[in-house]
């Protein structure tokens, strides 16, 4: 980037903490390049889905609002290097948590025997709840490896409310368990997703 005479606008759209992103900013902005912080909130397009949100912040975020003329969804805040950060852990620190306690807890009821009876009032009481974990939950298997770093970076933006940090601490490490769990070539049956799908009707 030093050497470039046409300076260009880097944005960067990584799933970081905030202090991660001002670092970031600290290491481009020397260059002379524009540095913009970036988060995105959602998945790929597919049908009926027109894509993700792009959350951007800092001084330069203007310079990345005609990104729109090309079909992205951009949404610009008024706000530091950080704040589009911010948005995007706080973001996936309640969608991905729910799904880390979601996966623990049924952890929990097969180890004692009780998954049947928890899943019939989950049905009867939270149907809307049980309905979208026997979507998110498997739907983790195959992220949960990427997850982890992700869960660390919540951590770290969580840094100065030391209970809320250890909590995900704490789901980094689930999601780590679970990664290991998914990779195994031949599971057994104490594996930890062979488990999650027998109480959840999927296997």
């Amino acid at each position: 980037l030093t050497a470039l005479d046409r300076k260009p606008v880097y944005i960067d759209c990584n799933a970081v903490s905030p202090q991660t992103a001002i670092s970031i900013g600290e290491v481009v902005t020397p260059t002379g390049a524009h540095f913009v912080d970036a988060g995105i909130i959602g998945g790929p397009p597919r049908q009926g889905y027109k894509g993700p949100s792009i959350y951007a912040s800092g001084e330069h975020v203007g310079e990345a609002v005609p990104l729109r003329d090309w079909g992205i969804n951009l949404r610009a805040i008024d706000g530091p290097i950080g704040a589009a950060s911010a948005v995007k852990m706080s973001y996936a620190g309640i969608t991905k948590g729910t799904t880390a306690i979601a996966a623990a807890m049924l952890l929990g009821a097969a180890r004692f025997g009780c998954a049947e009876a928890l899943i019939a009032e989950l049905s009867d009481s939270q149907p809307q709840m049980l309905a979208r974990m026997r979507s998110n939950i498997p739907g983790m298997y195959d992220k949960a490896y990427r997850w982890v770093a992700e869960m660390e970076e919540i951590s770290d933006f969580l840094e100065e409310n030391p209970p809320s940090r250890d909590i995900y601490a704490a789901v980094a490490r689930l999601y780590e368990f679970l990664a290991a769990a998914q990779a195994e070539a031949q599971p057994g049956p104490d594996n930890a997703i062979r488990a999650l799908d027998r109480v959840l009707g999927k296997g």
